[in-house]
């Protein structure tokens, strides 16, 4: 969706009778073919609204600090976005010889070998068992700098692959934004919190839907026993709406957990909001019967018209990476994403997928070899 300058920024300046033409020229001369110009610019606005204002040198270092660790994680983590990672969280005090530690091991592993990368904090416990599974080539460490020592797990410790961060919600934000999935070990506070705070970022559509697996040891009760409590006291005293609960899956084993989130994304590739659409991204397109089938089946997740199926069109300028996937475009109510994940989960099953259709060429030579079998 194109970016809608913001006219008060620019009025402020107006009002105080203060030039800043030249913000305009600076940019050019930075970044002249840049489709972002129009946000940089209200980027600088803000600063030197900041400046302008000069009421708080604390509010100002913040604001300093926070945009050069935002910058420094942008440039560090672009050279791995055209791969898919999982965060991974759990407790630190997870000991090694803990069931759960062999499991996250494997889980790292798994990934790993689905050639997934696994993000965690970059700690002991479960955050180490992922790493040492995974591998310092599949692995990403977000660690958080504190005022008494803190170590990095040996397997990012001293790599390019620790990036710490000075800010605790700065490094959450990046724990769920550079997230493909989530899987959530058993924890303490910090766990749960993480646990809540994803689940609700999905929930209210603040974040992108993505899987949320919860792993527990066989024979474990952690998730479960967590389950039942929102169950019994969130659902049923409609704190949440019953689908709230799709978004959520519990497995008991590193097999489980990665067949999952490669079952999410075996046609799923990405969403978005163009204007008032929202947008699915699909490696297959679906069938005439499938589309007929959602038409009905999930009606209650439109505000109106019809879900319609098409090919890239250019609308989506700023993204023509994403040229060659198929689109199903549809007037979402922006509410019910565990009906969402329901429809997400009916668009990866390959009998919905439309047959690939044959070149006239393929066809031929496809009659042929059944003539000479014949």
């Amino acid at each position: 969706m194109p970016y809608q300058p913001n006219e008060l920024l620019a009025s402020h300046f107006n009002h105080h009778e203060i030039d800043l033409s030249h913000i305009d020229a600076q940019l050019q001369l930075v970044a002249p073919d840049s489709p972002n110009l129009p946000l940089y610019r209200d980027m600088m606005l803000t600063v030197l609204r900041m400046a302008h204002d000069d009421s708080n040198r604390w509010n100002a270092k913040i604001t300093l600090q926070a945009l050069r660790e935002l910058d420094h994680a942008f440039r560090v983590l672009q050279q791995y976005a055209g791969r898919r990672k999982v965060t991974v969280f759990g407790s630190a005090r997870t000991p090694f010889e803990h069931p759960m530690y062999a499991l996250a091991r494997e889980l790292g592993a798994t990934l790993a070998r689905s050639d997934l990368m696994v993000i965690t904090g970059a700690g002991g416990g479960i955050m180490a068992a992922a790493h040492e599974g995974a591998g310092v080539e599949h692995s990403l460490g977000f660690n958080i700098t504190l005022p008494f020592e803190q170590h990095a797990n040996a397997t990012v410790d001293g790599t390019d692959k620790l990036l710490p961060f000075h800010f605790f919600f700065i490094r959450k934000l990046f724990f769920v934004k550079e997230a493909d999935a989530l899987v959530l070990c058993p924890g303490g506070f910090g766990t749960l919190d993480e646990a809540l705070e994803v689940l609700t970022l999905i929930q209210t559509g603040k974040s992108p839907l993505v899987p949320v697996v919860l792993l527990d040891a066989p024979g474990g009760t952690f998730w479960q026993d967590a389950l039942n409590f929102i169950t019994r006291q969130l659902e049923e005293n409609r704190y949440i709406l019953p689908s709230d609960m799709k978004l959520l899956r519990l497995v008991y084993s590193a097999d489980e957990a990665v067949a999952e989130i490669n079952q999410f994304y075996s046609n799923y590739h990405s969403s978005r909001w163009l204007k008032n659409q929202f947008v699915i991204r699909l490696h297959h397109p679906l069938s005439e019967a499938a589309l007929l089938d959602i038409q009905d089946g999930f009606a209650d997740l439109r505000l109106s018209g019809q879900f319609h199926q098409h090919r890239y069109t250019g609308a989506e300028q700023d993204e023509p990476r994403f040229s060659h996937l198929h689109r199903l475009a549809f007037a979402f109510n922006g509410r019910d994403q565990g009906r969402l994940r329901e429809l997400v989960d009916f668009i990866n099953l390959p009998e919905n997928w439309a047959r690939p259709q044959l070149h006239p060429s393929q066809t031929t030579q496809r009659a042929r070899e059944a003539i000479k079998l014949s």
